[in-house]
């Protein structure tokens, strides 16, 4: 029977390696059909994974609505009634935080942007006379400039042939399809609320069952090994992803309503672009302040000395008392390492990698320090990294060589 196992192993395993080169040519060598059909799969399970999403990022508030009010402590199941109420409750919190959104926050964000439509012929002009005084007192910039547009005129030319305009032609086809395409969305999410409800009302049905199918494929000791890594990835991206999008909301908040106290213009509008450009670690606050800044310019030079002082102030208590608060040390990585984690994945998956990046090379991260602590124990050796900050070899105890035993 043992035989027989053996070979099946054995078969399995060259189906898989068999598979995987036949996916790996495809992709690098064919017309990656392998991708074709994941984007349809992609579309048709779309309710599937918004409602996913919702119910993970929804989880703890029903576990909090669990232990507040019906006394839950304990892990496991909390009852079908208590659950439900705690699920509804949880939808109910949901529902308000939208409608008060879209009660106070989108008239309000709607007239800022119909005020900047109605200004930027003004703006158009300010920036026009900015310009020409610059060039008028500077001839030298002028001059740099003149043979700056002479040098790229040509590329610049062919670039809005062969890119923008086939771009643009592309966005208004998308915007007169636009209709259908909302319609779908709006389909997914409703679908995806209903699919949140039942993940929420059986997640650890749904655990139990997964742990289970891991240790019927798996072996006992991977099988400890994949629900460990499973447990350690959700740390890492309940920790950052939940823990980022509340504070990015708090600060939106913030934004609001200071801005509103010292009158800046366009305060609805500001105060989304940096809660929503705040998701983003280390180059969010920037890239969110630095276009703010420029259209409060616009319209007052000493509001927006104003607003970067409020920025640089609402920053320093974002990154050194709110977030540290939220996220604490969700990443476990270095500062050095969340750039890179940024640079790559906003290079790969532009603003969604930007974002996902830092947990995402988190748990990579991770899964590399654990199996390199796993190797060194395996052959006796020291796991900490100031052991080997040294010039001399580092042996395992027991393999020390005779020159070298003398010297410790």
């Amino acid at each position: 029977m043992r035989k027989d196992n053996h070979y099946f192993a054995w078969g399995l395993t060259a189906v898989g390696v068999v598979c995987a080169v036949l996916i790996f040519y495809d992709l690098v060598f064919r017309s990656s059909i392998v991708l074709k059909y994941l984007a349809v799969l992609l579309d048709i399970l779309a309710p599937v994974l918004y409602g996913f999403a919702m119910a993970y990022l929804l989880s703890p508030v029903v576990n909090w609505f669990e232990r507040a009010f019906f006394r839950r402590k304990k892990a496991g199941n909390p009852g079908k009634w208590v659950r439900a109420v705690s699920v509804t409750l949880t939808w109910l919190v949901v529902l308000a935080m939208l409608y008060a959104i879209f009660s106070i926050l989108v008239p309000e964000l709607y007239k800022s942007v119909m005020q900047l439509a109605a200004n930027a012929k003004d703006y158009y002009y300010t920036v026009y006379n900015w310009v020409r005084h610059l060039w008028e007192n500077n001839p030298e910039i002028s001059q740099w400039a003149e043979n700056l547009v002479s040098k790229y005129y040509a590329e610049a030319l062919a670039w809005v042939n062969n890119n923008l305009v086939p771009q643009l032609q592309v966005a208004v086809q998308a915007v007169t399809g636009g209709v259908v395409g909302m319609l779908v969305f709006f389909k997914n999410i409703l679908l995806g609320v209903v699919v949140s409800i039942y993940l929420l009302a059986g997640k650890e049905a749904f655990g139990a069952g997964t742990c289970k199918l891991c240790y019927t494929l798996l072996s006992e000791g991977w099988a400890a090994r994949v629900v460990r890594g499973a447990k350690e990835v959700d740390r890492i991206f309940s920790g950052f992803v939940r823990g980022k999008l509340l504070d990015s909301l708090i600060i939106g908040i913030l934004c609001f309503f200071f801005s509103s106290l010292f009158q800046f213009p366009y305060a609805p509008l500001v105060s989304v672009v940096v809660g929503v450009t705040n998701v983003i670690p280390f180059f969010g606050p920037f890239l969110g302040a630095i276009p703010s800044a420029f259209l409060i310019l616009l319209d007052s030079p000493i509001k927006c000395l104003y607003f970067i002082i409020f920025i640089l102030a609402l920053q320093q208590f974002d990154g050194n008392i709110l977030g540290p608060r939220i996220l604490g040390d969700s990443t476990g990585i270095s500062g050095f390492w969340v750039m890179v984690a940024i640079l790559t994945g906003g290079g790969l998956w532009g603003v969604a990698g930007m974002f996902l990046g830092v947990p995402v090379f988190a748990c990579f991260y991770t899964g590399v320090r654990s199996y390199s602590a796993y190797r060194l124990k395996k052959k006796g050796l020291p796991v900490d990294a100031a052991s080997y900050a040294t010039s001399e070899p580092v042996w395992p105890e027991d393999k020390v060589p005779p020159d070298n035993r003398g010297d410790s």
